[in-house]
């Protein structure tokens, strides 16, 4: 079981993993955190070099991963998403990233099962929120929508945690892929396919 707490509609709202006797246990990410990421030091040097705030770009730029993630999920459901609480500048850079989804979406037939779904292992203690669970291209396979400019290696123990609770969750899982859409319209798409999720 999961549960979500009330949070403004611009921050992603953070989730409480618990298990079915009421405990509670860490997110992915929350696991994750605890990695060396020597890329980010660099990043936020190179920010404050140039007088940006690293804090305030990285939330502004997590509220326009977070409106890109809604729209794929709402356009999944065929729904419009409510972009009211968003700048036009999030806004258009959020539909940068549907585009260059809908542009890799070209060349697959794909089939959601489940999308932005919270599970629990309760085996390794820890939770995580499915972003797309799909049979593409006839394969069942786990798709990790990233925003940022790269795909970095951290991603893979992310994206193999999320195997593990879809397989922990009675799910059989064929193929993993992490998916970046970028939020520049002249970045478009990558995919790298995951081999071999047990060690990255």
């Amino acid at each position: 079981m999961a549960t979500t707490k009330d949070a403004p509609k611009k921050s992603r709202a953070h989730t409480i993993y618990k298990t079915e006797d009421g405990v509670r246990i860490p997110g992915v990410t929350t696991v994750l955190n605890v990695l060396n990421k020597p890329a980010l030091v660099k990043w936020a040097n190179n920010l404050g070099l140039q007088g940006i705030d690293s804090s305030k770009y990285r939330d502004s730029m997590a509220d326009i991963g977070t409106l890109a993630h809604q729209m794929i999920l709402d356009y999944f459901k065929g729904e419009k998403t409510d972009t009211s609480e968003y700048s036009s500048g999030q806004i258009d850079l959020a539909e940068n990233c549907l585009l260059s989804f809908w542009e890799w979406e070209k060349g697959h037939d794909i089939k959601v099962i489940m999308a932005e779904v919270p599970l629990i292992s309760r085996e390794y203690g820890y939770g995580g929120t499915i972003d797309c669970f799909c049979e593409l291209d006839g394969q069942a396979t786990l798709l990790d929508f990233k925003t940022g400019k790269a795909i970095y290696e951290e991603m893979v123990f992310q994206v193999s945690s999320y195997r593990h609770l879809l397989i922990e969750n009675g799910h059989s899982v064929d193929s993993v892929k992490i998916l970046r859409i970028g939020r520049d319209a002249t970045e478009g798409f990558d995919e790298k396919t995951i081999y071999n999720c047990e060690t990255g």
